[in-house]
């Protein structure tokens, strides 16, 4: 039993509550609210952190960033809470695939690599800090915020085998699998030398790595 429930229900609610929470489009929400139209006819169209800067707005982006990284960490914690450290992990798991691809907006979303780093923290802060420390260094080496994200995500399961332990490694390795996928246009950019690195205007019709 998991928080007075039986342990498979525990999970079922814990991925429900977390696709549902991670399914808030918090970039658009914000862009909405500050009169500038919606951001899916924006910059790169995603509703992620990144394209949010485009509009300038530098505190619109930090709040996407803080809001979309927090909606991946209150599910892992609350879910964590209430019925285990399993149930948090699916809550977590969930919180992302919900940003990735949301209902409310026809299951187009962003790429969930900010709501990543939030479950991971959450989950086990010591693992979450390593990816981060990670996704900065290959940052700063390289200049391309899309190989960071990726990077630092594959290096996750790794992080977590050696400091969680084999549960966390499968959720961490789950998480690293759907970053790869939704990255797939970037990856073919990088291999192509056309990826736009940080701080550069992208191209009319290129998508960057959008939180």
């Amino acid at each position: 039993m998991a928080g007075g429930i039986d342990a498979n229900l525990a999970l079922a609610l814990a991925a429900v509550g977390g696709y549902v929470l991670g399914s808030i489009p918090f970039g658009l929400v914000f862009t909405r609210l500050a009169g500038l139209g919606d951001i899916r006819q924006m910059g790169s169209g995603n509703i992620g952190a990144t394209n949010v800067l485009r509009t300038g707005h530098k505190g619109l982006a930090l709040a996407t960033l803080v809001c979309d990284s927090g909606k991946g960490a209150a599910a892992a914690l609350a879910a964590a809470y209430l019925w285990g450290p399993e149930a948090g992990m699916a809550a977590g798991f969930a919180a992302v695939f919900g940003h990735n691809f949301p209902v409310w907006l026809g299951f187009k979303g962003g790429k969930g690599v900010a709501t990543t780093l939030g479950v991971l923290l959450a989950v086990d802060f010591m693992v979450g800090l390593a990816v981060s420390a990670t996704w900065l260094l290959v940052a700063g080496a390289f200049r391309y915020s899309s190989l960071a994200a990726l990077g630092a995500l594959a290096a996750a399961p790794f992080y977590a085998y050696w400091i969680n332990g084999q549960s966390m490694t499968w959720m961490a390795g789950g998480l690293a699998v759907l970053a790869f996928i939704r990255h797939k246009d970037n990856i073919r950019r990088l291999i192509a030398r056309e990826e736009s690195k940080i701080g550069q205007k992208s191209k009319p019709a290129e998508k960057d790595d959008d939180a």
